[in-house]
């Protein structure tokens, strides 16, 4: 009995050797590391949104140990957002979709800093998140991989165009797409439902705040808007700032964008036949 016991206390130590076959007289053990920036209940950020900067540091001393962009695609909608799936399965690899590998040498057990930064194609949009992770020479992270994960909304102000003149006293219409960072359309009734946001623009002189409009759904994916007045010339000398904010108190979710315009007299708007 006492045999068959020392046999399977063997067995059970061979297995678990096997399973991590770091060895620290062997010197440094390539050891893969993926890293995967995800949008809070959204998608992967891939190449259409800019990816991601990821960067993996030293705890100890500091060092970068890799550096680089997250690219690819933004991932199967249907497998991430409405696939139901244990703990313990995959959500975002199950597909092709967009991650950041790096082989490290390591010659000990590591506790590194790994940031991420994106979408790198929108910087009123940036955001940035980081995870301490203990790495284990040998022990490589596979399938979803060390997963961070981004808050807020890409918020883009489409009309009028950003730099462009406006006429004083006139009535223009704002017109703003907003998407999440992966670039996913929010709209009514979709699977980020632009119902459960509050979605506003502002009319700025300086830090002052002018007006207040409640902004709306515009037809198309995800294109909001509502008209407002641009204030006269002589209240507006340095022109005006227009700004649209997509908040999602419930997510934690927030995204802005902003624009700047000078105002022109309304004696220069073209007179109608």
């Amino acid at each position: 009995m006492r045999r068959l016991l020392a046999c399977a206390c063997l067995l059970a130590a061979n297995t678990a050797w096997a399973a991590n076959p770091y060895d620290p007289t062997t010197g440094p053990v390539a050891t893969d590391v993926l890293v995967r920036v995800v949008a809070d209940g959204a998608l992967v950020l891939g190449d259409d949104v800019g990816g991601a900067r990821i960067t993996i540091t030293d705890v100890a001393t500091g060092a970068v140990l890799a550096a680089g962009l997250q690219q690819g695609e933004a991932g199967d909608q249907n497998q991430i957002m409405r696939t139901p799936r244990l703990m313990e399965e995959p959500r975002y690899s199950s597909r092709p979709s967009a991650a950041f590998r790096s082989t490290l040498q390591l010659e000990r057990p590591t506790l590194v800093e790994i940031t991420a930064q994106g979408p790198l194609a929108h910087p009123q949009a940036v955001q940035r998140a980081s995870k301490t992770v203990l790495l284990i020479p040998g022990q490589d992270l596979t399938n979803d991989g060390i997963v961070l994960r981004l808050y807020g909304f890409i918020v883009q102000i489409e009309h009028p165009e950003p730099g462009t003149s406006l006429i004083a006293r006139d009535d223009v219409k704002l017109r703003a797409s907003i998407r999440t960072l992966s670039g996913s359309p929010v709209r009514p009734h979709g699977d980020w439902d632009s119902r459960k946001l509050t979605i506003y623009g502002e009319v700025l002189l300086g830090d002052r705040v002018l007006e207040r409009i409640q902004m709306f759904h515009a037809g198309s994916k995800s294109s909001f808007e509502a008209p407002f007045f641009v204030p006269a010339e002589t209240a507006a000398p340095n022109g005006i700032t227009l700004r649209v904010v997509a908040a999602d108190h419930a997510g934690g979710h927030f995204g802005m964008g902003e624009t700047h315009h000078p105002v022109l007299s309304e004696r220069l708007k073209p007179k109608t036949p």
